[in-house]
């Protein structure tokens, strides 16, 4: 069996889930492969990257300026159908295809003509929509029908021409008659593609999952985050995205900041550099962090995880603070609250009405966050096993040889 995964990245959350299926199909003989577009350079002859950042600037360019998004990349692309033809995949896993680096009508019109089966894992509501990856915040269900006048124009994927007719109807047209497995992290986003004109085809729910031997409790004696900025004393709230935008909440935080005292500090994940200087003197912010360790660090060293994602699918952030040993607190979006099927914790709340108005949204969180503190010795993970990622690509590879 030979499968060749695509993906925009390597890294971040859907390169890692990517890469975590391919070391593991590699460990049990599997011929396995992994496409990207961006990011760093392939180390072996079963990644494949495909090098082409100029192509990816006009790519980013041509979307910007006739609002096709999907429809550039021809000369990359090409040369992957090359390299699929020399390796022939029973099985194409395709993860997400925005991100500039890579034409889906050349892709799919290969998938087509040599009868490939694919299985395609959504990470977001690209596959379906005429524009935007996601649409939650517009409260938008043109989608539905038939995407047009799109409020998300100036959004990722910016455009500055609506094209999002011609995208709805030539997606819908690429991606039927296919011989086509959908698999969603969320059941959230399992009831979208129901209502889609991906309709028809079977979807199956795999969450995400995580690294157990990376993401667990550390001996408090052996945490350096505290130590080093002198927060000994203090009740740490944490949040991680990066990049950390509105849509994860970036002003909410700010806002609650200006309604805890001094035994509260925010300690905020994924900055950048500008973002970092104007916060308030009682957050302290972070870049984004590559280092695993320092993370696990981190995640320890707090006392809440605080998750005020306005748009998302299934976020492994939360599995990772629960790993840790750390209760959550998320906004009712997306698939955001199916973690709580982890905890063996029914008495505690943990999900905060994102469409609350903004001072009782606040209000709640700060209200949640002491009542945890009182009571995080009460969570209990039922099987922390059901996090592990090891768990999930078996079920991908039980997926595969169902096909």
């Amino acid at each position: 069996m030979k499968i060749v995964q695509i993906n925009t990245f390597s890294n971040g959350s859907t390169g890692n889930i990517m890469m975590n299926i391919h070391k593991e199909l590699l460990k049990k003989g599997v011929d396995s492969y992994v496409v990207w577009g961006r990011g760093r350079k392939s180390q072996n002859q079963n990644e494949i990257y495909m090098n082409d950042k100029l192509g990816v600037y006009f790519h980013a360019l041509y979307a910007r300026l006739t609002g096709k998004v999907g429809f550039a990349s021809k000369s990359a692309t090409k040369k992957l159908i090359k390299k699929l033809d020399e390796i022939k995949p029973d099985i194409i896993h395709l993860h997400n295809l925005h991100g500039y680096y890579i034409n889906i009508e050349i892709l799919f019109n290969y998938i087509k003509e040599n009868n490939v089966k694919v299985i395609w894992t959504l990470h977001d509501c690209w596959a379906f929509t005429g524009q935007c990856p996601h649409f939650t915040m517009k409260k938008c269900n043109k989608w539905k029908n038939q995407c047009y006048k799109c409020p998300m124009i100036h959004e990722y994927p910016k455009t500055i021409k609506d094209n999002s007719t011609w995208n709805y109807n030539k997606k819908k047209e690429l991606f039927s008659n296919l011989d086509l497995t959908i698999v969603t992290p969320s059941t959230w986003l399992a009831k979208l593609v129901k209502e889609s004109f991906l309709k028809k085809y079977e979807v199956k729910v795999i969450n995400n999952g995580i690294d157990l031997n990376i993401f667990k409790k550390l001996d408090k004696k052996d945490l350096k985050f505290r130590k080093k900025y002198k927060l000994e004393d203090k009740k740490i709230i944490l949040g991680i995205a990066s990049p950390f935008t509105y849509k994860k909440g970036f002003y909410d935080f700010i806002k609650l900041s200006k309604v805890l005292d001094d035994n509260y500090r925010i300690v905020l994940v994924g900055l950048n550099k500008n973002q970092i200087k104007k916060i308030p003197r009682n957050i302290i912010g972070i870049e984004k962090q590559n280092d695993y360790l320092q993370l696990v660090d981190i995640y320890n060293s707090a006392d809440i995880f605080l998750n005020l994602t306005y748009e998302d699918n299934y976020p492994t952030v939360n599995l990772e603070a629960i790993a840790c040993g750390i209760p959550v607190i998320t906004y009712d979006t997306g698939g955001s609250t199916e973690f709580v099927n982890c905890l063996n914790s029914t008495s505690l709340s943990y999900i905060i009405k994102k469409n609350d108005k903004y001072n009782d949204k606040i209000e709640k969180i700060k209200n949640n966050v002491k009542f945890l503190l009182l009571n995080n010795d009460k969570i209990i993970i039922k099987d922390i096993k059901s996090l592990d990622i090891k768990t999930k690509i078996k079920e991908y590879i039980k997926l595969y040889q169902s096909r």
